[in-house]
């Protein structure tokens, strides 16, 4: 029992002696820019006979709806000034929240001082991501978004979580109000640290998209990279059966894979399907005019202009029809009912489309398996940096793309390029980029003839590129163009080529052995073009 003591100090203090996750919550304060279930809430809490604190906006909102509330002026004593950018940043709130129950010491100190405990805090933070994303803050309507004492109240409660619990997802509202009055005001130790932890989630997302937004007025790569991630959705499985998998999405990005994507049809998506999703979108995006991508394992199996996008999927499925058995495709322009009539005619994992026809969706949605993503407004290309996780860490980088065109390149073989040629060479440099180096891609007339991913040597995936063209469109090695993503080290790779057909070649330049290739290029009487850049993807 409680000594003689202990009771006046509870009583002078009303900071109650406690027991971590005894605690029970007489006093909650609510300060919420999400308005979603607050009066609910707030009901619920009164019907439990907890006294409700609340700040601005919040205590206005409660109190048109009839709930009761006691200002946080009242609470602290001191007054909202500076247009509200003051207003919880005061010690009378933060050793109520902080006080440990179990702490005699910390208890004194509450008599001593007059503090009032906080047993539960209900905070959302000013929508400082929504008014980035909108795309036209002004720098000042921006910074005014930034949440200082909401940030600070959540993390005051999540560190005292055995004494203090700390809301901040209108979601779990209902679930915390049925425990509450389930177990007479008392929350269990274990929902306290799964509150706990969504708080300091909620933070760190809070501070990173936050500090993201003032290292893009930095020049070059930040000192520091602070990245937070929030979940989209669960995924079927990982890379294999076997691993569990989420798509998660970069908190403050302009836009992500999935943003504004309506699946119409098929199974739940897997974590390769959003990795070839990604990969053809990416290429097919490359285009203006219609354009279809197909994606097998991360790397293009077949790219094509045309027409219309039945031309163009015919074409980029021309290219090595084997391997697109299962692939992930995409194309940027409305898929009618001819058009599905033809894909329908093999086994794809993905498709993605600005919109699908009726009919169109009829013909397609017979495949039991096939999932159909609808894209209907198709956001600019993304150009932040980009990462990759290595072991423990990170490597970041620019965004690569294809920046050069024809006026940045010289011809340096004896013949020059004909118009076609340029045409050829300059189209499979772009979709060379989005292939796994070493990188090999053959065109013709704006469709892919053979391609060779990701080899450890460079002639090695010139020689799959000739091999897949030779399987499958064998007619069009005579006067195609190749692209190679890094300089030629010897001649053994272009000649292996032009021993195939191949008229014109198109790579950076720059290998000590230059004059070796470009002498192999001009004894075939092939042209050949220098970008002066190289384009790797790892």
């Amino acid at each position: 029992m409680a000594s003689e003591g202990e009771l006046m100090t509870e009583r002078a203090s009303g900071v109650q002696k406690a027991r971590p996750g005894e605690v029970r919550v007489r006093r909650a304060l609510l300060s919420v820019s999400d308005k979603r279930g607050l009066v609910e809430l707030a009901r619920g809490l009164r019907g439990l006979d907890v006294e409700i604190v609340s700040t601005g906006g919040t205590a206005r909102e409660l109190s048109e709806a009839g709930v009761e509330v006691r200002s946080i002026e009242d609470f602290t004593g001191f007054p909202e000034i500076m247009d509200g950018r003051v207003k919880t940043l005061h010690p009378r709130l933060y050793a109520g929240l902080l006080a440990r129950r179990d702490d005699a010491s910390h208890l004194d100190a509450a008599a001593e001082q007059g503090i009032e405990q906080v047993d539960l805090v209900c905070v959302n933070l000013y929508p400082f991501e929504q008014t980035i994303a909108r795309g036209d803050a002004s720098e000042q309507e921006a910074i005014e978004n930034i949440d200082i004492g909401g940030p600070t109240m959540i993390r005051a409660a999540a560190k005292n979580s055995d004494f203090a619990a700390v809301l901040t997802d209108p979601g779990d509202y209902e679930a915390v109000l049925a425990e509450l009055t389930d177990t007479g005001g008392r929350l269990s130790l274990a929902t306290r640290r799964s509150l706990a932890a969504r708080a300091f989630a909620t933070t760190a997302r809070y501070d990173a998209a936050i500090a993201a937004w003032f290292a893009r007025e930095e020049q070059g790569l930040p000192a520091s990279f602070a990245e937070a991630f929030e979940k989209v959705s669960d995924l079927r499985y990982g890379e294999n059966p076997h691993q569990q998998a989420a798509y998660y999405a970069r908190v403050g990005a302009p836009t992500h894979l999935l943003a504004g994507v309506t699946q119409l049809h098929g199974k739940e998506l897997s974590f390769n399907n959003l990795l070839d999703l990604a990969s053809a979108r990416e290429l097919v995006e490359e285009f203006g005019g219609p354009a279809c991508a197909i994606v097998k394992h991360n790397n293009p199996c077949g790219c094509a202009i045309g027409e219309t996008v039945q031309d163009a999927y015919e074409r980029a499925f021309a290219c090595d029809p084997q391997s697109a058995y299962g692939g992930v495709i995409a194309v940027n322009r409305r898929v009618d009912e001819a058009c599905a009539e033809q894909l329908g005619k093999q086994f794809i994992e993905v498709l993605l489309a600005p919109g699908y026809e009726p009919a169109a969706l009829e013909v397609l949605q017979a495949k039991k398996n096939v999932r159909l993503l609808e894209l209907a407004q198709w956001p600019p290309p993304s150009t932040e940096l980009e990462g990759k996780p290595v072991l423990g860490g990170r490597l970041v980088q620019e965004r690569d793309t294809v920046q050069e065109t024809r006026a940045d390149m010289r011809t340096i073989s004896a013949r020059q390029p004909t118009e076609q040629e340029w045409t050829d060479m300059l189209f499979a440099w772009v979709v060379c980029r989005h292939v796994r180096s070493n990188a090999i891609v053959l065109a013709r007339a704006g469709a892919t003839v053979g391609i060779g991913a990701g080899q450890m040597s460079r002639v090695d995936a010139v020689r799959i590129a000739v091999e897949k063209a030779q399987q499958s469109q064998p007619a069009l090695l005579a006067g195609a163009a190749l692209a190679s993503d890094a300089f030629f080290p010897f001649a053994d790779g272009p000649e292996l080529a032009m021993a195939a057909g191949v008229a014109a070649i198109i790579q950076p330049g720059g290998s000590v052995r230059d004059e070796d290739v470009i002498a192999a290029v001009d004894a075939s009487g092939a042209t050949m073009v220098a970008t002066g850049r190289r384009h790797f993807r790892h």
